[in-house]
């Protein structure tokens, strides 16, 4: 195995690895996506939707065309006794078996789920799941979600922004909110491994998330179990919990990435906010199945 060394601050220049589209809860194309990170002179991204490879196509088209590496991954939503964690599979197979089905169940349970919150909120709010369709910008190829609900309560002039519905009814505290069916960590870390991926753990500092975290034994055991790494450089995780992971990722040999977590308009994020080096990059596509593009 090569040798990598953990970084011990946020790179000024490098890739930005955790992004949205579309094909889920971002309001830009993949190819938007690829000229944003060009003028913002990135050395690369990742394509991270949730639960989905829909994207990946488009994604690389663009890439090819702008002359702009580009890494294919998934943001997971799993569960870890009772904490909500992100995981985020990059460089897999997606012609794996277990970790399409792995997809799909999600996919149709997140479908499920949104369509119950949508009949709670529409007993008091002018929303229907027609008008939160039209929020989805590529059909049943969209990962729909949370935020789409959102956006049909701004469109129907209940709040100002999607960030405001987020702080409001669409909330996690909110009464009408309802958990997403998720797979667990343990699940995900298996599912990615099996197919050839590589798989980190997103924002795991971020208290605006859970009123809890993933406890240094929790993200331990996931280690053990195959972990690749952590998403330290993101704007969730506070310095404090920034030291934590690092020192976990020091002990235990973890790549650290950073990333914006961009949506385009969907939040304030901006794209290249916090950035993964590029030999972590390197070694994550040394670790993968599947060849970068670019």
């Amino acid at each position: 195995m090569t040798h990598y060394e953990t970084p011990a601050v946020p790179p000024r220049a490098g890739w930005d690895l955790h992004c949205h589209t579309v094909f889920s809860d971002g309001t830009r194309t993949p190819a938007q996506l690829v000229s944003e990170a060009v003028e913002r002179g990135l050395h690369g991204v990742a394509i991270t939707d949730h639960d989905t490879t829909a994207g990946w196509e488009a994604a690389e088209d663009a890439a090819r065309a702008a002359g702009l590496p580009l890494l294919r991954g998934t943001e997971i939503t799993a569960e870890d006794d009772g904490v909500s964690v992100h995981m985020l599979g990059l460089q897999y197979d997606p012609r794996n078996v277990r970790i399409s089905q792995l997809f799909a169940t999600t996919r149709e349970a997140r479908l499920t789920r949104t369509k119950r919150m949508v009949a709670r909120l529409a007993e008091d709010f002018p929303i229907s799941w027609e008008s939160v369709l039209d929020q989805v910008k590529e059909g049943g190829r969209t990962t729909i979600g949370r935020p789409h609900i959102a956006d049909a309560l701004v469109a129907a002039g209940v709040y100002a922004t999607r960030s405001d519905a987020f702080a409001g009814v669409v909330s996690a505290r909110s009464k009408y909110y309802i958990p997403t069916p998720s797979p667990t960590t343990h699940e995900v870390v298996r599912a990615v491994g099996e197919a050839g991926g590589v798989v980190i753990i997103a924002h795991p500092g971020d208290l605006s998330r859970n009123r809890r975290l993933l406890s240094d034994a929790q993200i331990e055991r996931l280690v053990d179990e195959g972990l690749d790494g952590l998403e330290v450089w993101h704007r969730g995780n506070p310095p404090e919990q920034r030291e934590r992971l690092l020192a976990i990722a020091r002990e235990r040999h973890l790549l650290v990435t950073g990333g914006s977590d961009w949506h385009g308009a969907g939040k304030p994020n901006e794209l290249g906010e916090n950035l993964t080096d590029d030999a972590t990059v390197r070694e994550i596509v040394r670790r993968g199945a599947i060849p970068m593009i670019g």
